[in-house]
């Protein structure tokens, strides 16, 4: 399977993603793999005050970068279906976009749930930090990976579904991705069980009798896709949007 070696100061890191990675770039967001080793410490930087990030998704805040990396990068990236990038804003005055710094790291965005065999995947583990929320940073990067996705080879990989999930009650993830072509497909009831510290990110159902996981609550999921035969008349609209400057 295609793998990409990149090598840092400390270490050696192999990218293990079914399809080629490649850097991703628009005239305003770079996406580069995200290594732990250059990227980790300041995705913390820019998150640890902002526990608010999580609130409708299944996992974090994070303790520490240690934390950080084993919850996230280990527990749910460690199979080849799924890819994490770091995003880079290229707009920041006196930044570089090949040197990520605090002043230029947006955030991250990745691919998950990728097959090879049925050309499908989803787009997620989507977190903005807080001085890039409201600007061009979300459009383009969901953007560069949707054009990757979904254009033929050789400048893309052709595949046939782009899916995203969200949290019923997260309407600000799912009009932004509405807004890009995304068609709402299903509400999945009970998707989730989620920690009673997020009860309120829940479905508001009560917990029944005898339940094998006492204690937690449920979400409910919206699903959201994508597809090839909707590319022709989206794609316009995607780079419109990544091109707008207000």
């Amino acid at each position: 399977m295609p793998e990409l070696e990149i090598t840092t100061s400390t270490t050696a890191y192999d990218v293990n993603f079914c399809f080629l990675v490649r850097e991703l770039e628009s005239e305003r967001v770079k996406l580069t793999p995200f290594i732990p080793d250059l990227h980790a410490d300041l995705y913390l930087q820019g998150s640890a005050a902002h526990p608010e990030l999580y609130d409708f998704l299944p996992f974090g805040p994070f303790s520490d970068v240690s934390d950080f990396i084993e919850q996230l990068i280990q527990g749910r990236m460690s199979s080849d279906t799924a890819v994490l990038y770091a995003i880079i804003d290229k707009t920041r005055t006196g930044t570089s976009s090949s040197k990520p710094t605090p002043a230029n790291f947006a955030g991250i965005m990745g691919y998950l749930n990728t097959s090879p065999i049925h050309l499908s995947t989803e787009l997620g583990f989507a977190i903005t930090l807080p001085p890039f929320q409201r600007t061009h940073v979300t459009t383009n990067a969901i953007g560069l990976l949707l054009l990757y996705a979904l254009d033929l080879p050789p400048h893309g990989l052709g595949l046939r579904r782009v899916q995203w999930q969200a949290n019923r009650l997260n309407i600000k993830s799912v009009g932004v991705v509405q807004k890009l072509g995304f068609q709402l497909e299903a509400t999945l009831r009970w998707d989730r069980i989620l920690p009673a510290s997020k009860a309120s990110a829940s479905n508001g159902g009560r917990e029944r009798e005898g339940d094998p996981r006492p204690g937690t609550v449920g979400r409910d999921t919206l699903m959201l896709a994508l597809c090839w035969d909707d590319w022709g008349s989206e794609r316009p609209r995607v780079l419109q949007a990544m091109d707008r400057r207000s």
